[in-house]
């Protein structure tokens, strides 16, 4: 049996792209994106589409629950990743994920009330 840094990826997992720590893009953020990546875009034999649909709906409430310091936050590192997806010659796709993440969650332009 080969060991975890021998094993493949099964076809049709999705997976996103390990991110450098020197990047400076705060590591939940990095957990979340590579968790939505996984759950959408996982083929139905890798994950359940109705399971995968209700842990996103989960990740998207709690993404709607941050702070503005904290959503700013997330803002600037998106803008980080999309800078570094573009110098990494990522797929158009991918680099729009990024650019979209926070529009899909429902979270895009909004301010928190005080």
């Amino acid at each position: 049996m080969p060991d975890d840094a021998e094993r493949e990826v099964p076809e049709g997992a999705a997976v996103f792209p390990l991110i450098p720590a020197e990047l400076g893009v705060h590591p939940l953020l990095l957990a979340v994106l590579h968790a939505v990546v996984f759950l959408d875009g996982s083929a139905e034999a890798i994950v359940d589409p109705d399971a995968a649909d209700e842990a996103l709906q989960h990740l998207a409430t709690y993404v709607q629950r941050l702070s503005d310091a904290d959503l700013r936050r997330v803002r600037e590192d998106l803008l980080a990743l999309g800078s570094h997806a573009k110098q990494q010659g990522w797929p158009k796709q991918e680099i729009r994920f990024l650019k979209d993440f926070l529009a899909n969650f429902g979270t895009a332009g909004e301010e928190k009330e005080a």
